[in-house]
């Protein structure tokens, strides 16, 4: 009698690396970084917009050996975290709908063609690449089936993601919906530390008028203590002025009084010496 056993199921692996560099020089490290943290800044309020750099993506379930990396990729409708690999069937089968490629000397047209066929196969809306080492800028849009070649990538206006890219200068400048440019780690941390001069110059020149306020409002203090007492003084002079007035009027009031005493005094002495005189008596 024989027994049957159930093949048993060998676990597919994908893995989270496929062993090539993140790039090959720092001036496209650069790029991808500045392309990447600015998108991440970009739709940094947006929960549902998922931005990676250089991870491995599978679209197809089971098929391993179907992937690529694109140097930075967003997702629309896929919540922000971290992921060991982006799995499309994981990812309710949203393919990422911008990837951007930038160049090195050792990307030749044969891969370049392959990845372009990848991205149209497996459902990219937008696909752009940049050589920094020429300055060259190309870009696809998908119509229909197809990724198809955008003509004239001078001043376009990336549909999805609302950002220009500016070709006038070089090296190109990618812009964001605002106008302001994507700028290099080296730029943010020199605008950070403009800002911190600015704001340290701004909290001394705040000390220092607080400062002159507080000298000034001294100064008003003292002046008012001086006012308040000149007014005392015054007051006293005002007094001693009314106390002065007072003691001559009273002073006036006395000799006119003694004056009229006398006056009297003097009359009734004529009245007494007339009297005499009449009686025959001389004084």
């Amino acid at each position: 009698m024989s027994s049957a056993h159930p093949r048993s199921r060998t676990a597919v692996i994908y893995p989270d690396c496929d062993g090539k560099p993140i790039a090959e020089n720092t001036l496209q490290f650069e790029w991808i970084v500045t392309i990447k943290g600015n998108l991440d800044l970009l739709f940094r309020d947006r929960p549902d917009v998922f931005i990676a750099g250089d991870l491995l993506w599978y679209p197809v379930e089971g098929s391993p050996k179907i992937c690529t990396a694109p140097d930075a990729m967003v997702a629309f409708g896929r919540p922000k975290g971290h992921r060991p690999s982006y799995k499309q069937w994981e990812e309710g089968g949203v393919a990422p709908q911008v990837v951007f490629e930038v160049l090195s000397h050792r990307n030749r047209p044969p891969e370049m063609r392959a990845k372009l066929a990848f991205y149209e196969r497996h459902g990219v809306q937008e696909y752009l690449i940049y050589d920094p080492q020429t300055d060259g800028l190309r870009g696809y849009q998908r119509i229909n089936d197809e990724l198809v070649e955008i003509p004239d990538m001078r001043d376009w206006t990336s549909p999805l993601l609302g950002i220009r890219f500016d070709c006038s200068e070089s090296p190109m400048r990618i812009l964001y919906p605002d106008g302001s440019p994507f700028l290099t780690l080296d730029e943010i941390a020199a605008q950070r530390d403009a800002f911190a001069r600015e704001r340290d110059a701004a909290e001394r020149k705040r000390i220092a008028a607080e400062r002159e306020l507080n000298a000034a409002e001294q100064e008003r203090n003292a002046a008012e203590r001086k006012c308040i007492a000149a007014e005392r003084e015054l007051n006293a002079a005002e007094r001693k002025r009314n106390t002065a007035e007072h003691e001559r009027n009273t002073a006036i009031q006395e000799r006119d009084q003694i004056a009229r005493e006398l006056e009297s005094e003097r009359e009734q002495a004529a009245r007494m010496a007339a009297k005499l005189r009449e009686m025959g008596i001389d004084i």
